[in-house]
């Protein structure tokens, strides 16, 4: 059950009589409790409504002209319910690394298979239970994100202090028999689940192919807060050791391909930025199915930015100056693409600079994890000319504030200079080097 509070104005809710404040019970005597309930009972075109008011149930008939036609029903939050939180005490885990004093939604850790599906959220699998799988399984929740990290029973319970690491791992096969497709995540600690034990986790994934379809594999990342909470030692990878996990993945992966057809695992961008390797054309990630954790990010960009720049015409009339801050690991990519960009608009005055993440720490290079503090403190006395250009993913969802709290209207006033946030698209940063 639960509570409508909004019902839009000529929507089918409106002209049933349905008013703010009933409570939504069933959809064709089915019990809603939360948005897959009522996204996946909602789909029939014909609908009978249990509802609730003043404490006496009654209902209502409707018919949709298309089975995805919406009702007009809002409720107080995306999901209906309260998000489902993290069981977990990972030893990577990067929100227990957070310095104090920060928005209190960042300490958040979320664990819920709604978000993995609806969002694309990496789950654990920890906070499931058998009706929970047999939910997703009947409603074809797929794909799902899982963060396995190791398929060994015993290590996977060291690694996130908790009992049902194990026996959750089991909930993998009942996806896979039910064809439920599995995006997966391994977030590699040095010296714990690297070497042998990725070699054994890559081989039992893999067996479960075509049901996982891929598998990222990123580096822990670790803030300088790690040893003053005492939390558990972890060493970051020297770049002699990020060239042998690359390797080590390739090699596996090349032998997917002749196998399955696909390489199914690949590494994250970091590990190549911290090898100093090039990182592989765009082909090679197979459409990019794991983008959004930093695997291939960087190729992507590169082709979209070659392609903008072959279809452009050179214009040496174009003149401004601009500036953009990134973070160490993106830096010669993006000096690589300014340079490529001068070649057609040479009349184009571009600052690149470095920001050391000193918020966070050395250890922590990716440009999404700047904070304004730093930017304001690197970047104040240097010429920016008439805009900065910052990676989107440094503010929060809304595109206002920075992590250390500072808002990007603050910091823009600051600095003297207008502030543009760009997405990791190549097309689009190519327009914005241009001025549109």
């Amino acid at each position: 059950m639960v509570e409508i509070t909004g019902v839009l104005k000529g929507s089918l809710s409106e002209r049933q009589g349905i008013r703010v404040g009933d409570h939504l019970i069933a959809v064709n005597g089915n019990a809603i409790t939360d948005i897959l309930d009522y996204r996946y009972y909602l789909c029939e075109k014909k609908l009978v409504l249990t509802l609730g008011r003043a404490g006496e149930e009654y209902t209502v008939q409707m018919k949709k002209k298309d089975e995805y036609d919406d009702i007009g029903l809002e409720f107080e939050t995306f999901l209906m319910d309260k998000k489902h939180s993290c069981r977990n005490k990972c030893i990577f885990c990067f929100i227990d690394q957070l310095p104090r004093g920060m928005r209190d939604t960042l300490y958040f850790k979320d664990d819920d298979s709604r978000l993995s599906f609806l969002q694309g959220n990496y789950i654990t699998m920890t906070n499931l239970t058998d009706d929970d799988v047999s939910r997703i399984i009947k409603m074809k929740m797929s794909p799902i994100n899982i963060s396995v990290h190791t398929t060994s029973p015993e290590l996977r319970v060291f690694m996130l202090k908790n009992p049902k690491a194990a026996s959750s791992l089991g909930y993998m096969k009942r996806f896979a028999d039910a064809g439920t497709e599995m995006n997966c995540q391994i977030v590699l600690c040095k010296g714990i689940n690297d070497g042998k034990e990725l070699e054994r986790t890559m081989h039992d994934l893999a067996c479960m192919h075509p049901a996982v379809t891929n598998v990222s594999i990123v580096p822990a990342g670790m803030t300088k807060f790690r040893s003053e909470k005492k939390l558990y030692p972890l060493e970051p990878f020297t770049a002699e050791e990020a060239k042998d996990v690359i390797h080590q993945v390739e090699v596996f992966a090349e032998s997917c391909l002749k196998y399955y057809g696909s390489r199914i695992f690949y590494v994250g961008d970091e590990f190549y930025l911290e090898a100093g390797l090039p990182i592989p054309d765009a082909e090679y990630y197979e459409g990019f199915h794991a983008i959004e954790d930093g695997v291939g990010m960087i190729a992507s960009m590169k082709e979209e930015f070659e392609d903008a720049f072959a279809d452009a015409e050179a214009d040496e009339t174009l003149e401004r100056e601009i500036s953009i801050a990134t973070g160490k690991a993106a830096y010669p990519f993006l000096t690589e693409l300014a340079e490529k960009f001068r070649e057609k608009y040479p009349n184009v005055t571009i600052h690149i600079y470095e920001i050391e993440n000193k918020y966070f720490g050395e250890n922590i290079t990716v440009a999404g994890l700047l904070t304004g503090k730093d930017l304001l403190e690197q970047l104040s006395g240097k010429p920016l000319g008439e805009t900065l250009y910052i990676s989107s993913n440094t503010l929060r969802h809304d595109g206002d504030i920075f992590l250390c709290g500072m808002s990007i209207d603050e910091l823009s006033e600051s600095l003297s200079v207008e502030i543009v946030p760009c997405v990791s698209d190549g097309y689009e940063f190519f327009d914005k080097l241009c001025g549109i």
